[in-house]
């Protein structure tokens, strides 16, 4: 049966004959003529039509497409007979099946739909044929309604999908919340994805800036109030970005109440169009800014209305109140330079007839009558409405002309010393590659000549020597005489090898008394070694300055080079090795370098290095070499002496350390070590009831030259005559200079005695000692050595000894060898002894013993 089953069919109420087969037909159309609807007796299962009612056949049959079809099947849609089949076939008989539709195709075209039921008609036939009585029900119209109905949901769906927006309904009057897939597609969600299970867990999704607004929107929303029935929040995306959400929603239903009881509304990503609002705002700052700071004014005028905009840097610009209208043709017009009004409102005519861009340079004249020049670019376009317009930007470029003129101003100053300024540059190049004093090629130019010369000689297979020349004893002369004469020593020596250099050759001055000579040469080295003596011979002669004759001599050292070995670094410093190993064997010479120099080098940095180790853990120590008075044989003093503890060499004099001590700056501490220590002996002495009236020490002459050396001396507050300092008469006596005479004479005030050591090996004058005016004058060994022997010796120590009485100054004699030097020496009248007969030099641990016992005595005569 189908679903509205036989009861629904309208028959007639009479009873239908029970007669044979083939008296059927008269009494099936006696019972359906009094049907009123369209209603049709079938044959099962072929649908042969047996019978219908008058409505069938003007309703449907008439009006279908095969109007004479004898089945049923033929008048229904193709797609249709399935379903048909089904039922003629007994197979659509139950009371749960679908209602059966079938379309009718009709001769118009069109199609109509019914809903067909559907029922047994009694079967009587002697065959056993089985009949099925049909009606027909017309539902076209609603048809119709439904697929307008769906047609508009499928617009409205896409509508939304276009719109990129998701669909929301919360309702609440029957407990029910829908979301669409583009709601979840908003958020990053998937079908499956759940969602938030309540409210308090989605506001955990929002921008924490947000829920106090989400919430509040929301609530006003649900209220109906306009203003919020739009609002923007950010929530939590699923990748974990923020997405801006509009949302827009509506109360459609409400309680009595008025309670919302249905809210619909739609979510949209505005992400995008919020990051470009946000870009646009600060787009529009930094314009506003860029504007403001670069000065430019920005104008607008519709030609049409005559209505005009100037922002407020062009009312600055000229000088009027914002208030003041703008007139288009009268009020820019008037600030125009009656000079330049003609030029600029003709260019401005061109603009607007033939829509160029304008873009002039011209002078304003403001109402106090001060000037300004006013740069412009206009272009003119038609709005949306036809309106002819003008927009553009002014600049006040006055400053910039003023500068612009002083700086042509200054161009033609530029270009009148054009070739005074040519001839600078010479000259500045000349003197970036020449020493200033002796004009000289420099280090820089040196090193450009080296590598050519070098390149050359490895071409040639020549060989390339370099001299490096150092000038002996000119800092004394600097430092005693002043720069005056170390400039006129350096113009002299740098005469010499200008004058020295053969053709090929080159000299350069590398800095201080330094110069350097390559040679390029072709056979045997002997040539360099020829040119070096000839330059010390040279360099060693005297030089005339303010009536003064300076002396000079020179330390050469030598290395070569030949073919593809040169490099000419490496050669440089090979010869500054071999100037070194010259110094070092007395000066005033030349030697080659060799793998023994390089070995030198090699151990003095070692010394160098131990010097400074042994200073930093404490080496160095005082030893002492008693004085004593000539007469008495009383201890009158003793000369402290450096010794280095060396923790491989074992103890070493100064003699192997001091040199590179001095030239590393490191004896000034030494000095200062030794002198701490001897001052901290003496008073130990003095509390062991040992006296050591004086102590002395040398004194070198860079030492005096220090400043901290007063500095020290004068905290240690020493009693007068406790302490002397020993100069050397071949460094002191003839070459002091002002600052060094000035420093002794301050040491001398703070009590320091001053003596002349090694007195008779130099040629100090007796004026030169008059200046000096030391305390003490220590004759040197070597006059000492020969007394016993030699008459002549005695007589000249005799006369030492007697220009140190006739000048109040104290003698000593060092290198007392034997009693017989003591005898002599006291009979010449020497006031002190110092030397191995009597005391030989002794550690603190050995003098304090020896001047306990006071051996000396025994060997008195």
């Amino acid at each position: 049966m189908s679903s509205l089953g036989s009861a629904s069919l309208v028959l007639p109420d009479c009873q239908i004959p029970n007669t044979p087969v083939y008296g059927v037909a008269a009494a099936e159309a006696a019972a359906l003529a009094f049907v009123p609807f369209p209603t049709v007796l079938i044959e099962a299962p072929t649908g042969r039509i047996i019978e219908a009612t008058e409505r069938f056949e003007q309703d449907w049959r008439r009006l279908a497409k095969s109007s004479h079809a004898f089945d049923l099947l033929s008048l229904v849609h193709p797609d249709d007979r399935g379903p048909l089949e089904a039922l003629l076939a007994g197979n659509r008989v139950s009371e749960t099946d679908e209602p059966l539709i079938v379309r009718v195709p009709l001769a118009s075209g069109a199609q109509k739909w019914a809903l067909v039921d559907c029922a047994p008609w009694p079967n009587d036939l002697a065959d056993g044929t089985a009949r099925l009585l049909l009606q027909f029900a017309d539902i076209t119209a609603q048809k119709k309604r439904e697929a307008e109905i769906a047609t508009r949901e499928l617009r409205w769906n896409s509508a939304l999908i276009s719109s990129v927006s998701g669909v929301w309904d919360h309702h609440y009057a029957i407990g029910v919340k829908y979301y669409s897939p583009t709601w979840r597609q908003l958020r990053g969600l998937k079908e499956s994805d759940p969602l938030p299970a309540s409210k308090e867990e989605w506001l955990k999704r929002l921008h924490p800036d947000d829920v106090d607004f989400t919430l509040h929107a929301m609530e006003r929303q649900e209220a109906g109030d306009p203003d919020y029935q739009v609002f923007l929040y950010r929530e939590r995306h699923a990748d974990g970005r923020w997405v801006w959400i509009e949302c827009r929603g509506n109360c459609v239903e409400r309680a009595p109440d008025g309670r919302p009881l249905r809210v619909i509304g739609t979510d949209t990503d505005v992400t995008d169009r919020i990051e470009a609002e946000h870009g646009l705002t600060q787009m529009t700052r930094r314009l506003e800014m860029a504007l403001s700071l670069s000065g430019v004014g920005v104008f607008e005028a519709d030609l049409v209305t005559g209505r005009v905009h100037w922002d407020e840097r062009i009312y600055e610009m000229y000088g009027i109140s914002p208030s003041e209208e703008i007139r288009v043709g009268e009020t820019w017009e008037s600030f125009l330079h009656p000079e330049d009004r003609p030029r600029i409102l003709a260019a401005a005519a061109a603009e607007h007839d033939e829509g160029r861009p304008f873009a002039e340079e011209y002078r304003i004249v403001l109402r106090d009558g001060s000037e300004r020049v006013i740069r412009s670019c206009t272009m003119s376009y038609v709005d949306q409405d036809g309106h002819r317009k003008t927009v553009g930007a002014n600049w006040d470029i006055t400053d910039d002309v003023m500068l612009q003129r002083e700086l042509d101003r200054a161009r033609r100053t530029a270009e009148a010393r054009n070739a005074e300024l040519e001839a600078a540059r010479s000259s500045i190049e000349y003197n970036a590659m020449h020493d200033y004093l002796t004009d000289l090629p420099n280090r820089r130019y040196l090193d450009t000549v080296m590598a050519e010369q070098a390149m050359q000689a490895r071409r040639d297979g020549t060989a390339l020597g370099v001299l490096h020349i150092d000038l002996d004893r000119f800092k004394q002369i600097n430092d005693t005489l002043g720069h005056g004469a170390g400039d006129a020593i350096l113009r002299h020596a740098a005469g010499v090898l200008r004058k020295s250099a053969r053709p090929g050759q080159f000299v350069a001055r590398i800095g201080g008394d330094e110069f350097v000579l390559l040679a390029p040469f072709d056979g045997s080295a002997r040539k360099l070694a020829s040119l070096a003596d000839r330059l010390v011979r040279m360099l060693s002669e005297p030089v005339l300055h303010e009536g003064r004759e300076c002396r000079v001599g020179a330390s050469i050292g030598i290395a070569w080079m030949k073919g593809g070995d040169i490099d000419a670094h490496q050669l440089l410093l090979n010869a500054d090795m071999a100037l070194y190993r010259a110094k070092k064997a007395g000066r005033n010479r030349h030697e080659f370098y060799s793998a023994e120099t390089h070995e030198q080098i090699l151990i003095a940095k070692q010394t160098a290095d131990d010097i400074l180790h042994g200073i930093e853990t404490g080496q160095f120590f005082p030893v002492y070499q008693l004085q004593f008075d000539a007469r008495s044989l009383e201890i009158s003093g003793a000369e402290t002496l450096a010794r280095w503890q060396h923790p491989t060499q074992g103890l070493l004099a100064p003699d192997t350390f001091l040199s590179i001590a001095e030239e590393i700056g490191a004896l000034s501490v030494i000095d200062d070590l030794i002198l701490e220590r001897a001052l901290a002996d003496q008073a130990r002495l003095l509390d062991m009831g040992l006296a050591l009236p004086k102590l002395s020490a040398n004194v070198s002459y860079r030492r005096l030259l220090d400043p901290g050396l007063i500095r020290k001396v004068r905290k240690l507050s020493l009693p007068p005559g406790m302490l002397s300092f020993e100069l050397l008469e071949s460094t002191f006596l003839d070459n002091c200079g002002d600052e060094v005479m000035r420093n002794l004479a301050q040491l001398k005030r703070l009590g320091i005695d001053i003596e002349i050591d090694d007195f008779g090996s130099g040629h100090a004058s007796i004026v030169s000692l008059l200046r000096l005016s030391p305390n003490t004058l220590k004759i040197d060994r070597q006059l000492i050595r020969l007394l016993p022997q030699s008459a002549e010796q005695r007589r000249l120590v005799g006369s030492i000894i007697e220009i140190g009485k006739s000048l109040n100054v104290r003698v000593a004699a060092e290198g007392v060898e034997s009693m017989e030097h003591a005898r002599i020496l006291r009979d010449l009248g020497c006031d002190v002894l110092q030397g191995f007969a009597l005391a030989k030099p002794l550690a603190f641990g050995e003098l304090v013993p020896f001047m306990l016992s006071g051996a000396w005595h025994e060997t008195c005569c």
